[in-house]
């Protein structure tokens, strides 16, 4: 622009192209700089080097991204060799696209050359906007970090934007995150926390759905086939008291970070659900043969022995649930575990003691408990066979 006002400009244009391509190949940018020496009569000066170097950050934050299965791609205006000095610096690869190899091409093949790219030079905002949705067309979940106002359209199209510290209040209302740190590395902290997230969802929500099928079918079976109301109403609303808590306290407990981006698969959700649940409810059909023909126990004793049997088991399918390996493979959060101590002592004394429910003693007492964990051992093994079958069947945890 400024070479394009200088009187000159044809006698020095190559000579200065030249310096600018030089400039450009070493990471800097070129600032021209002229003067008037009368009416309309600009005199070319000389060209200004301006280096604006990566965050010390940036090539570590890049590795570690790409390690956890995060394809990174660099978007900027500046001059394409400035580009491929800056991938080289930060390790990202070179190969640097310009908007004019994808935005007249149909959208198969663009979604094919901004997938395959390491970056884009010489972007104007409307092509982030366009890489974005190439990228999302194409079944990426797309990030993207910004600061400026030009930047807000992407930023609000991406599925996770994030605003970089001193952004603009345009580019901090359009994005999802807010950088209030100098530096992108605390983008991985957002990673890995988010993924902890989804994690604590996903076995909440297998945990959720089990425990609605055990107790559900359970309750409607006996009802049905046998006539029998193996609960009162008091007892429900009980399990329902007693369960929030130690629900609350999966938002805290320890999950292993997954190394690789992972979608919700709610085929093994369902699978692993059910599965949990089905054996809940034959475990708990066993607990009431037993109650009903071995121990001879009346109504009002039974309904409590099946009842502190549905609380006891329904806690520890907690520790099933929060892992696809053994329940002793992650340790719980204490949070967790105190939560499942406390209420099942609860549940315990309130039946042992006729607090509420009718007495049944110690004795029956420990005998739920006994029979509760044999299950959760023997449930834990066979969910760890379940989760081989599920994945040599094809169907995987994660995507």
């Amino acid at each position: 622009m400024i070479l394009s006002l200088a009187a000159d400009q044809k006698s020095i244009s190559e000579e200065v192209n030249k310096d600018v391509n030089t400039f450009a190949t070493k990471g800097y940018r070129a600032l021209g700089v002229a003067k008037t020496s009368g009416k309309d009569k600009w005199q070319f000066l000389g060209l200004i080097a301006l280096f604006d170097p990566p965050r010390e950050d940036s090539a570590e934050t890049i590795k570690t991204a790409e390690s956890m299965g995060v394809t990174v791609k660099m978007v900027t205006g500046d001059h394409i060799a400035i580009a491929e000095e800056i991938a080289k610096r930060v390790n990202l690869g070179t190969n640097i696209v310009l908007p004019s190899s994808f935005v007249d091409e149909h959208e198969g093949k663009a979604q094919k050359i901004v997938a395959e790219a390491d970056g884009f030079a010489e972007i104007f905002p409307e092509h982030k906007f366009a890489i974005v949705e190439l990228l999302q067309n194409a079944g990426h979940i797309v990030g993207m970090t910004g600061d400026g106002v030009n930047d807000a359209p992407a930023l609000k199209k991406a599925d996770a934007g994030v605003a970089v510290v001193g952004a603009t209040d345009a580019a901090k209302s359009a994005a999802d995150i807010v950088l209030t740190k100098t530096g992108i590395s605390v983008i991985i902290d957002a990673i890995k926390e988010s993924r902890k997230i989804f994690q604590r969802m996903n076995n909440y929500s297998m945990y959720r759905i089990a425990e609605t099928i055990r107790v559900i079918l359970f309750i409607t079976l006996s009802i049905t086939i046998f006539q029998f109301y193996p609960v009162t109403a008091l007892m429900i609303v009980l399990l329902a008291i007693l369960n929030d808590l130690p629900i609350i306290t999966i938002a805290y407990d320890n999950v292993k970070l997954s190394d690789k981006p992972k979608r919700w698969n709610m085929r093994m959700v369902l699978g692993i659900a059910t599965f949990l649940g089905i054996i809940g409810v034959l475990s708990t059909f066993g607990i009431f043969y037993i109650g009903l023909n071995v121990f001879n126990l009346d109504v009002a004793v039974l309904q409590s022995f099946i009842y502190l049997k549905l609380s006891v088991a329904g806690h520890l399918t907690v520790f099933v649930a929060r892992t696809r390996d053994h329940f002793w493979s992650i340790k719980p959060a204490p949070q967790l575990f105190l939560a499942v101590v406390f209420t099942q002592l609860t549940a315990t004394l309130i039946t042992v003691y006729g607090i509420l429910l009718p007495a049944m003693g110690w004795g029956l007492a420990l005998f739920v408990w006994g029979y509760a964990f044999l299950l959760f051992v023997v449930t834990d093994f066979l969910k760890v066979q379940f989760y081989k079958v599920l994945d040599h069947s094809g169907i995987k945890f994660h995507e």
